[in-house]
């Protein structure tokens, strides 16, 4: 038989092997959609509803600077009233711990006094709505400090936003190419499992003493692995884009670069694992720890940048770190191959699938001269 024939066969019995492992399937389509859909339903599906904070305001006793503050929150759109009446402190305070408002705005009690307070929820202390509503009110008293002295403000400021890619970048573009780029690195830490269970069965010493080149034999799981790939990239897409309205602008160079070279790293480390583990078990169990540990820190569903700073330098030796990055370049940001941190993410990359597959191959190499004894 002939190479080419060869290949196509092996070509065509690792698809089949690959359809009848569930768990190869459901690692690589189903759990990245249900993580995604949830995270886009979580963090994404009301991103385009303005802010708004519930609160309420006491006034233990009215007097002129209280009346003037009063009517001045009343101008800030972003709060909501519970009662447009002041409340009692000890009404607010209530709705407070029963978290019926984010809030309760304590007046200052005279005319002298320069204290306001405000009372959150100590369980949403360090939430979003907290830190917002606090930093609104703090940014209200410093334009009320220069306004009781008549001074004019003098410098102001704006913000704008830009980016290699297009303007209408959002976090669920963001989210769509984590998690491609966490499903196709999944398709090769999972996609091994194969070769335990032939192991295990003495089907790998057979097909060695078989004319079967074993160089076709992993050159087609490897095709087989990148169309798997190719398949989570399309779906995700789909699902990012009409379910979501994910906006994708597609760098094509930079964005096969990427996931040929994902594709090649996380199918070696997933060799790797294969070359140490004696049951699928043991096997699933490696690469769920590898999977899970990329996963929250490699920047899939949240920026780096906020992350812990001594967790930082972890997520700079994560070979994930830089293949969501070089997804990231292709699909959305579209800064290109001239980019000098693409080919360094590419480099470390590489690093990875390199002393992963050299090291299984010593691994496979001593348990079959160890086996041959």
């Amino acid at each position: 038989m002939n190479s080419s024939k060869q290949f196509f066969k092996m070509f065509t019995a690792q698809i089949k092997m690959m359809c009848r492992e569930k768990q190869v399937w459901f690692w690589n389509i189903f759990f990245p959609v249900i993580l995604m859909v949830l995270f886009m339903i979580i963090f994404g599906g009301g991103s385009g509803d303005s802010f708004k904070a519930k609160i309420a305001v006491a006034d233990p006793q009215p007097n002129t600077t209280s009346g003037m503050l009063l009517e001045q929150l009343r101008q800030i759109p972003v709060f909501e009233f519970k009662e447009e009446l002041p409340v009692s402190k000890e009404q607010g305070t209530e709705w407070v711990e029963k978290q019926d408002i984010d809030a309760l705005i304590v007046l200052p009690a005279s005319e002298d006094a320069a204290t306001m307070q405000l009372i959150v929820n100590k369980e949403d202390e360090k939430g979003a709505a907290a830190q917002a509503i606090s930093g609104i009110l703090d940014k209200f008293i410093q334009q009320a400090n220069l306004a009781a002295v008549g001074a004019t403000p003098t410098f102001s400021m704006t913000m704008d936003s830009v980016s290699s890619g297009a303007d209408d970048l959002s976090y669920e573009d963001f989210l769509l190419t984590g998690m491609i780029g966490l499903s196709v690195a999944q398709g090769g830490l999972f996609g091994m499992v194969d070769l335990v269970e032939m192991r295990r069965r003495g089907l790998m010493k057979r097909l060695r003493m078989t004319p079967a080149k074993m160089g076709l034999y992993g050159l087609a799981g490897m095709l087989v692995r990148l169309m798997l790939g190719i398949i989570q990239i399309v779906i995700l897409s789909l699902i990012g884009v009409f379910g979501f309205g994910a906006s994708l602008h597609v760098n094509v160079f930079s964005l096969v670069i990427a996931f040929f070279a994902g594709g090649l790293v996380f199918n070696a480390m997933g060799y790797l694992f294969s070359s140490f583990s004696k049951t699928i078990e043991a096997y699933m169990g490696m690469a769920n720890i590898a999977s899970m540990l990329m996963m929250f820190l490699s920047g899939v569903f949240f920026p780096l940048e906020t992350l812990p700073e001594w967790l930082q330098p972890v997520t700079q030796i994560l070979p994930l770190t830089y293949f969501v990055d070089g997804m990231r370049d292709g699909l959305i940001y579209a800064s290109g191959v001239s980019s000098v941190s693409f080919w360094i993410g590419m480099g470390i990359m590489l690093l990875w699938g390199v002393v992963s597959f050299l090291v299984g191959s010593q691994v496979y190499k001593a348990k079959s001269i160890a086996s041959a004894r």
